[in-house]
C-alpha cells in the first residue's frame, strides 16, 4: 500500500461514514421537529439500520488499516491530513471498544427516549422518564468503563465533550466561578430591581414573532440559503455540512425575549458551523472542534452581543413595527435593562448571565452523582429541587419546569452541560483579546456585525478542528484560560446595571 492509495482509501470510507450521518442526522432533526409523536418507533428501526452499516465502516478493517498506515507514515501527509487522522483513530477507539449491538441498542434508546421525554414533559410525568434517564446513565459508564476502565467514568464523558476536561478541573474552574458571582448576585438582590413588567402579560403573536426570527437571523449575517429556521420544544442546531445547517426556536405568546435570545444562540452555532474553512468540507474537521467552543460562540452572540445596549438600540424599530401595541411606547434603556435582569429563576435557558452558571452547576453535580451511582434517577425531582432551593433560593412548582426541562439527557448529552459556563469564560477572554483590534461598541451600535464576524472567523470558525479545543483558545486570545476574564466581565456589566 503507497500512502497515496491509503488516503484514496480513507477518504472513501470516510464519504461513506458522513453520508450515512447525513441520513441519520435528517431523520432525527424530523423527529425532533415534525415528526407526528407515533413515528419513533419506525424511525428507530431504520437508525438501528443506519449505525449498524456506519458502525461496521468506522471499525472495520480496511478503514482502520489505512488510517494505521497514514499514521505510520505521518511525515509523508498534510498537517491537515494528519490531523484528521489524529481525530479519526482516537474517535474510533471509543467506537471500537464497545460492542457492536451495544453500540446500535445505545442509538435506538436515544430515539425511544426522545419520544418519552416529550411525552414526559408535556404531561409532567418524571416517573414515566426516570427509567429511560437510568438506562441511559448506566450504558454510558457502561461505555466509559470499555473504553477507559482506568478512569472515572464521568472523566470520561466530561472529556468527550471538552478533551481534557476532568471533575477536578471542572471543579476548580466551578468553584472559581461561585467565589465572585455568589457574592455579586447577592449585592444585586441588595439594590433595587430592574422594571421588565411592560414586557409580560401581553399576547405576541407567532407569526410576528417568526418574521423577527427572520431579522435577527440577518442581522447576525446568518446566509440563509445555508441555514433554516424550525420549531421545536428544546432548541438546537443541528449541522449536515456548511451549506446545510438548521437552527430551531420555541416561541411563547407571552413574550417575544425567549424566542430571540434562543435565535440568537443557536445563530452562534450556526455562524461557527457555515464559516468552518472551505478545505475543511467533507472531512472530520469541518464544524466545531469541542462544545465548549462552540458554546463561547453561541453565548458571545446571545449575551455580549445580543444584550449589549447597541444591540438593543439596534434592533428596538423592529420590535416597534411587529409589535406596536405591546411595545411601542418602550425604550431602548428599559428594554436593555429589561434582558438584563439578574434574578433567579427556573428555567435554565431563560436565565439571565449572572445566575445561568448556577444552573449549570447542579446539572453537573447531579451528573456526577449519578456517574458515580450516588444518585438515582427515581431520586432526581427531590435532589434537583433541593439544590435549586440551595444554589438560587426558589422553589420547583413542578417537575415539567424542573428536571424534564432540559432534552440533553434524553439526547445522550451526558457530561455536556459544563460546556455551557465554560464557553460563556472562553468568550469573555475572546472579548478581550477581540477589542484590541476591534471596536465592538461601535460595530454593535451601527448594526453592522462584520468587525465581529471578521474576528471570529479568522480567530475561531475557519480552523474547525484542526486543533484542540484548549490549542485553539490559547491561538485566539494569545494566553491560556483565566476564568477571571468572566468573572471580571459580569461584575462589571451587572456592577453598572445595578449601581455597586
Amino acid at each position: 500500500m503507497t500512502t497515496q492509495e491509503a488516503l484514496q482509501t480513507f477518504r472513501a470510507k470516510i464519504e461513506a461514514l458522513h453520508a450515512l450521518n447525513h441520513a441519520m442526522g435528517v431523520l432525527q432533526y424530523d423527529g425532533e421537529t415534525v415528526a407526528p409523536p407515533a413515528s419513533a418507533e419506525g424511525r428507530g428501526k431504520t437508525l438501528e439500520y443506519l449505525s449498524g452499516l456506519a458502525y461496521e465502516i468506522e471499525t472495520g478493517p480496511e478503514l482502520n488499516r489505512a488510517a494505521d498506515f497514514l499514521a505510520a507514515h505521518s511525515d509523508e501527509l498534510s498537517a491537515q491530513d494528519r490531523r484528521e487522522v489524529e481525530v479519526f483513530r482516537r474517535e474510533t477507539e471509543f467506537t471500537a471498544s464497545i460492542p457492536q449491538a451495544e453500540y446500535v441498542g445505545y442509538v435506538t434508546l436515544l430515539n425511544r427516549a426522545s419520544a418519552v421525554w416529550h411525552k414526559a414533559k408535556a404531561e409532567n410525568d418524571y416517573a414515566s422518564f426516570a427509567p429511560v434517564v437510568q438506562e441511559i446513565f448506566d450504558t454510558n459508564v457502561r461505555f466509559a468503563r470499555y473504553y477507559k476502565p482506568d478512569q472515572a467514568p464521568y472523566d470520561v464523558a466530561l472529556g468527550r465533550y471538552e478533551r481534557g476536561l476532568t471533575m477536578q478541573k471542572a471543579d476548580a474552574f466551578f468553584a472559581a466561578l461561585r467565589e465572585r458571582i455568589v457574592p455579586l448576585l447577592k449585592q444585586v438582590q441588595s439594590r433595587p430591581q430592574v422594571d421588565d413588567s411592560f414586557i409580560w402579560n401581553k399576547t405576541y403573536p407567532i407569526e410576528a414573532q417568526r418574521k423577527f426570527s427572520d431579522y435577527l437571523m440577518d442581522l447576525i449575517t446568518i446566509d440563509r440559503e445555508r441555514c433554516s429556521i424550525g420549531e421545536t420544544e428544546h432548541p438546537f442546531t443541528t449541522n449536515f455540512n456548511k451549506k446545510d445547517v438548521r437552527i430551531t426556536t420555541h416561541y411563547h405568546e407571552q413574550t417575544p425575549i425567549y424566542s430571540m435570545y434562543s435565535v440568537i444562540h443557536e445563530g452562534g452555532h450556526a455562524l461557527y458551523e457555515l464559516h468552518s474553512g472551505d478545505e475543511l468540507e467533507g472531512t472530520l474537521l469541518a464544524g466545531g472542534v469541542s462544545m465548549s467552543i462552540h458554546e463561547s460562540q453561541s453565548r458571545f452572540m446571545e449575551n455580549i452581543i445580543g444584550r449589549s445596549r447597541g444591540f438593543v438600540q439596534v434592533i428596538l424599530p423592529k420590535l416597534h413595527e411587529l409589535f406596536p401595541e405591546q411595545l411601542g411606547d418602550v425604550t431602548a434603556e428599559q428594554l436593555y435593562l429589561a434582558v438584563n435582569k439578574a434574578e433567579p429563576s427556573l428555567i435554565r435557558t431563560e436565565a439571565d448571565e449572572l445566575t445561568y452558571a448556577l444552573h449549570v452547576m447542579v446539572r453537573y453535580e447531579i451528573e456526577k452523582g449519578l456517574f458515580d451511582g450516588s444518585i438515582r434517577a427515581e431520586d432526581l425531582p427531590r435532589i434537583w429541587n433541593a439544590k435549586y432551593k440551595e444554589y438560587l433560593g426558589i422553589d420547583v412548582p413542578d417537575d415539567r419546569r424542573g428536571v424534564l426541562q432540559d432534552s440533553h439527557w434524553s439526547g445522550g448529552n451526558v457530561g455536556y452541560f459544563p460546556s455551557y459556563a465554560l464557553g460563556s469564560a472562553y468568550g469573555a477572554q475572546m472579548l478581550a483579546e477581540m477589542k484590541k483590534t476591534v471596536d465592538v461598541d461601535a460595530a454593535v451600535a451601527s448594526g453592522d456585525l462584520r468587525p465581529v464576524t471578521r474576528w471570529l472567523e479568522d480567530h475561531v470558525w475557519r480552523f474547525g478542528a484542526m486543533y484542540d479545543p484548549m490549542d485553539l483558545l490559547e491561538r485566539a486570545v494569545g494566553a491560556p484560560f483565566d476564568p477571571k476574564y468572566y468573572t471580571d466581565y459580569l461584575e462589571e456589566k451587572f456592577g453598572s446595571i445595578y449601581n455597586l
